[in-house]
């Protein structure tokens, strides 16, 4: 029991960049465009965010300008493809090639820096034996990520602008035929995903690991795109979904310090290879898939048509 609320509390940390990232990815993908560039983003994030936080000696600072290179990385992508026209899966895909040079230049001159751990808890719950150790000293954003998910699900299903962004992801032609602003409401689900992605972004190099590593998100952008249809598009399974995968990721690096018997190299690959596992699972279904999915998702939407 003594090892086991450690490991839970790991856990949590792990998928909290995974949740905030896919939440984001979520709304983009309800509004029925398709953003590949995540792992960039986050990238970019983690990078400006922790050089910010090491000149400003905040971390808060740091969140906020992770949050705003995320949301100014999707603003570029829905000028691309929202207006432009541009093929949306090569547009992220370039972005997030983009975002992994540009983190590298701007995180150059911080290899080695670091930044004051920080250690909170929740007064009176942290102390609780075992239930406090898992849940209740934890960073304030794990605790934003939970209440996110929880926003979310009530904004997409119980509010009439989540039933809008739900219908311009459904039928963008049906929705500009009845007078709304497809375009700008596409760019606001983008800018949020990208915020999102940026809050991802910054908590790895804030939070779960407080330093600048080049490439440290690790395919992390990659696993939360993969989350979206995991969960189904809705809000509250990807907070399952992220906290699966962030327990598989914390799994490895116990089975390692444990010295189990098998090469690290394999034990690194076990949260990629499950979720690819999940994703062939999923596909396996297409009525489940095409019942859930957007119908507009990743299709170009041209308002002259």
């Amino acid at each position: 029991m003594d090892a086991l609320a450690p490991l839970i509390a790991a856990s949590m940390n792990a998928g909290t960049p995974l949740m905030l990232a896919a939440l984001g990815l979520l709304i983009n993908e309800k509004s029925g465009v398709i953003n590949l560039g995540s792992e960039g983003m986050m990238l970019v994030a983690a990078a400006l965010g922790f050089a910010i936080a090491v000149q400003t000696g905040s971390t808060s600072l740091g969140f906020v300008g992770g949050a705003l290179a995320g949301a100014l990385m999707a603003g570029l992508f829905a000028w691309l493809v929202v207006w432009m026209g541009a093929n949306q899966i090569a547009c992220g895909l370039a972005l997030s090639l983009f975002g992994v040079g540009l983190s590298a230049s701007i995180g150059l001159p911080y290899v080695g820096a670091t930044i004051q751990a920080s250690t909170w808890s929740i007064p009176l719950l942290g102390d609780i034996p075992f239930v406090g150790t898992a849940l209740f000293q934890h960073h304030p954003m794990v605790y934003g990520a939970l209440a996110l998910s929880v926003l979310l699900g009530f904004f997409l299903y119980r509010t009439r602008t989540g039933l809008v962004l739900r219908a311009v992801g459904e039928s963008p032609e049906s929705a500009h035929a009845l007078g709304y602003p497809v375009r700008r409401i596409r760019l606001a689900a983008l800018l949020f995903g990208g915020a999102c992605c940026g809050l991802a972004g910054a908590f790895m190099s804030l939070v779960y690991t407080p330093m600048w590593v080049e490439d440290m998100v690790a395919g992390r952008g990659w696993i939360a795109l993969a989350l979206t249809p995991f969960a189904t598009w809705r809000p509250l399974r990807v907070l399952v979904g992220a906290y699966l995968f962030g327990g598989i990721t914390i799994l490895t690096f116990h089975l390692q310090a444990l010295g189990v018997p098998i090469a690290s190299q394999l034990l690194s690959m076990l949260p990629y290879l499950a979720t690819i596992l999940v994703l062939v699972l999923i596909s396996r279904n297409v009525d489940w898939i095409r019942i859930n999915m957007p119908a507009s998702l990743g299709r170009r939407f041209n308002p002259n048509s």
